[in-house]
This record gives C-alpha cells, structure tokens and sequence, in this order.
C-alpha cells in the first residue's frame, strides 16, 4: 500500500513467474503431439476438459489454423493459433516480435510502445503499447508485463505477456484502457535457431473495451490477428533481407 500511494511498481505478484512459462512449453508439447496425430490421419481435435470450454475450429488455412473457445463467466473468446513459416529463422522471428524500436517502423497501427520498467531478477519488463483501432473507435492503450525464455536444451522460446497497472502509466482520457489482455507464443524450430524454419503456437485473449456484440469482437480477432503475424513474418523476412539491425535477445 505504502509503495501504491508513492507511486512506486512493486514486481512481487505481477513479474511472470517460472511456471507460468512452463505452461506455455507443456501446451506446445501437447500441440505437437495433436498435430502428429492428425498428420497420420487421425483429427485434430483437444481432448474436452471439465474445467474449460471446447476449442472451435474456425480458420484453416495452408500454413496456419485458428481456435477459439469461450471464456466461461465472461462474453470474451480466447484464441489460438497453430503455424509454420520455413523462410525465416526461428531467430529472426523471435527477435522482431520482441524488439519495440523496430516494432514502431513496420507496424503501422502502434502509435506509442516504450519499455516502462526492466526486473532485474527475471528480466520481465513492463510495456506501454497505445494502437489504432478501427474507426469510429478510439486508440486503445496497454499496459502489460511480459517475459521470454530461450531454451537450449529443449529447443524451444517462449514469451508471455499479460496485463498489469503501473503507476507511472495512469489513465489518458485520449485512449480506452484495456485492463484484460494475455498472450503466450511459443517458438519450436525446425532444427536450429538458426536455420529457416519452425512452428510456433499463440494462445491470446484480451477485452477491447467494445460496445460491440461478441460475434462482432470475435469477427475483429480472428481476422485481425492472423494479419499480424504475416506483419511480423513480412517484418522479419525484411530484417533479414536487408541486413537491418534488429536487437538480438538469444545473445
């Protein structure tokens, strides 16, 4: 309470935790062995949970596919999306997705995104990200903590972001604040870091802060978020065609 009311941002209970990136490698590793199912004929389909909704599958596309399921208690979806890009290193793609200089240049829709606060202990970091949205609504701002892992051993990267308050970002009445959002993308390379090619799942659920009905939100995410991923991965084959500096976060 002391360090709310001096407008200090306290990380215990908000930095991203070991476990939760955990979960994110088990829900890959779980994907996988769905996908190598259907790959020899069978379906492709998540095993009902007592606990959680159904998946829907509501996108099948070449290179991709795209889930969704209720979120119970709420009128929101979570989604989910399954792809490959074999033109690009595993690398390259993390890199892009998680440097915000670069982010600013080829993402035409971000009209701010800083790094508020680095944690030391576990290198989380708190981001301020303001984005256009459709017209007539109103540019909505984020603020989330968000932390990635690369693992060597396992061969995997994991990033995971979630929303959180921080002091020095209160509300600005140009923007709607949007106060649930959570995204975890895991990266699984082909062979190597990097070497051209991988599969890499998303998980996202967010609350705009719409008037809309829910099919009309659920219309809006679905379409917008397989457009910005060929944003990352057209961004990342453009970083590596023309040789431009993109920070590395493996090193």
């Amino acid at each position: 309470l002391m360090a709310a009311l001096a407008g200090v941002f306290v990380w215990d209970g908000r930095r991203i935790e070991e476990e939760e990136l955990r979960r994110s490698a088990q829900e890959m590793k779980h994907m996988e062995s769905l996908s190598s199912l259907a790959q020899g004929g069978g379906p492709m389909e998540f095993p009902p949970s007592e606990r959680e909704q159904p998946w829907e599958l509501i996108m099948d596309k070449k290179h991709f596919r795209l889930w969704r399921r209720p979120i119970q208690g709420s009128h929101l979806y979570q989604y989910r999306v399954f792809g490959s890009y074999t033109d690009v290193t595993p690398r390259q793609f993390f890199n892009v997705q998680l440097d915000t200089e670069y982010r600013k240049k080829w993402d035409s829709l971000v009209i701010k995104l800083d790094v508020i606060e680095r944690d030391v202990a576990t290198g989380s970091e708190v981001i301020h990200w303001v984005t256009h949205f459709p017209y007539p609504m109103y540019s909505r701002d984020y603020v989330y903590v968000r932390r990635y892992n690369v693992d060597k051993e396992n061969n995997l990267m994991v990033l995971v972001s979630r929303a959180v308050e921080h002091p020095s970002v209160p509300e600005d009445p140009e923007y709607v604040r949007v106060r649930t959002y959570e995204s975890q993308m895991v990266i699984r390379p082909h062979k190597t870091f990097d070497e051209n090619g991988f599969d890499y799942l998303l998980t996202y659920s967010d609350n705009p802060q719409t008037v809309f009905p829910r099919y009309c939100v659920s219309w809006m995410v679905s379409s917008g978020m397989p457009d910005f991923l060929e944003k990352l991965h057209s961004a990342a084959l453009k970083a590596k065609k023309m040789e431009l500096e993109v920070r590395d976060y493996l090193s």
